[in-house]
């Protein structure tokens, strides 16, 4: 019984290490989170930063996202689509539901304000695999 709770405790802290190392790097300051007109839906916006290098990988929002660059250089890559370079002060609108990915390719912090208008109550975002 005593090896069993502390194989079950060395499992915790290794998915808890990796979780955190893929976090690295990145970071996310929730800023305001609103029920809108419309039934079931919700605005929120979120700061996101990424240190140089850093990829925020695959993943999709249960509804629209507005992304508004606010330092550095991202590289999104939309499913289906060639990747596109944004500098602050630039914008790119992700359809509901659309795989992407977004990485610093700058050698300085890049940082993103994204507002989602998504369906309340579901997760913001969705890992793809």
């Amino acid at each position: 019984m005593k090896t069993a709770l502390i194989l079950v405790a060395a499992a915790a802290l290794i998915v808890g290490s990796l979780a955190k190392a893929e976090q690295l790097g990145t970071s996310r300051t929730d800023l305001q989170r609103h029920d809108l007109g419309i039934p079931g839906r919700e605005v929120v916006q979120v700061r996101v930063d990424l240190a140089p290098g850093v990829l925020a990988p695959n993943h999709s929002h249960p509804g629209e996202e507005i992304v508004y660059v606010i330092e550095g250089l991202l590289q999104y890559q939309l499913e289906g689509e060639a990747a596109v370079t944004l500098k602050a002060g630039q914008v790119l609108f992700i359809p509901a539901g659309k795989i992407h990915s977004a990485r610093n390719v700058g050698n300085v912090n890049a940082a993103e304000l994204a507002t989602y208008i998504v369906e309340k109550g579901k997760p913001l975002s969705v890992q793809s695999k």
